[in-house]
């Protein structure tokens, strides 16, 4: 099979051929008929992880995906050969990844049953993006008498965040550089916004000047951000790597590590197929046009990107 991969440590990722992966006991194969580019996968293809987690090369890249059953191992309920499926590539150890013509994957954790009222593009979308923000969600307690700041709304994580707050009745603001971005995320369900190109504590001073319930931590300032918690609020980050050292007392701080549980994944895809959240893919590309994908994202992109296997049709 065709497949994105580091063929060896040092190496860049590569177009290369590999053998099919085979099907352990608890284990399905899935077709895969799209993935989508995360910022954990340009970490991988720059050989950020090198040292911090275990490689097993050659290394194919890629966390989200979505296809189609096509073998099922021993001892393995809930899926048979030909289900639509998503999810998320969730090994401990770096090797197997998504951007590639099949994965292999634990049929216990990570994949789920894709609705038919969703596309592969969209469940391709949906995986971290949707586990992450749910995860994030649910380590609050939100109602329409809470204030929440989403810093890195427009991104796939904060889209689908802004989303889920905005449906609590929670009065929510958004990071919005763009009168483009403004528009979105208002459409989205933001009760106001905030310019992420300029001094965001001076703009929430003015707005809410004792600062806010929750701030939902996905790009910018760790400090600057935490300070504006209240001291019965909290602050939680799905990015900074260690939580802030000075919250206002009484404040507690949360670090989001998306698990992509099937249960978490079902409410992802149940919220997706009624309506409740919606996505937006900026661009689609094949596996031999992965740089440009990666260019894509690195260059400010609203919505995810998708990386599609050369299939036949």
């Amino acid at each position: 099979m065709k497949a994105l991969a580091l063929p060896a440590i040092d190496h860049y990722v590569e177009l290369i051929d590999l053998p099919l992966p085979a099907v352990e006991e608890g284990q399905i194969r899935v077709k895969v008929h799209a993935a989508s580019v995360n910022g954990f996968d340009l970490a991988v293809s720059a050989g950020y992880l090198r040292g911090r987690m275990e490689h097993h090369f050659p290394v194919v890249i890629g966390k989200d995906f979505a296809g189609i059953v096509a073998a099922v191992g021993d001892n393995v309920t809930g899926f048979r050969v030909g289900d639509r499926v998503f999810g998320v590539v969730s090994e401990s150890v770096l090797g197997t990844g998504s951007f590639g013509e099949y994965v292999t994957v634990a049929a216990d954790f990570g994949v789920t049953l894709l609705p038919d009222e969703i596309s592969f593009d969209d469940g391709a979308a949906l995986g971290l993006a949707g586990t992450t923000a749910r995860d994030a969600l649910n380590a609050v307690t939100m109602d329409e008498s809470t204030t929440v700041l989403i810093s890195g709304a427009t991104g796939g994580v904060g889209q689908q965040l802004l989303q889920l707050a905005a449906a609590t009745g929670a009065h929510v603001i958004a990071t919005a550089p763009t009168p483009t971005d403004v528009d979105l995320l208002t459409t989205l369900g933001a009760s106001q916004t905030v310019d992420s190109s300029r001094n965001i504590t001076e703009q929430m001073g003015k707005l809410h000047p004792d600062g806010v319930d929750v701030v939902f931590h996905l790009a910018g300032d760790v400090d600057a951000l935490s300070a504006l918690v209240k001291s019965t609020g909290t602050f939680v980050t799905t990015i900074a790597l260690d939580l802030p050292p000075v919250l206002a007392t009484g404040a507690r701080a949360e670090r989001i590590m998306a698990m992509a549980t099937r249960t978490t994944l079902d409410d992802v895809a149940a919220a997706h197929a009624s309506g409740l959240t919606t996505l937006s893919i900026a661009a689609v590309y094949t596996l031999d046009e992965f740089q440009s994908a990666l260019a894509h994202f690195t260059s400010g992109k609203r919505g995810k990107i998708v990386v599609r296997p050369n299939l036949e049709a």
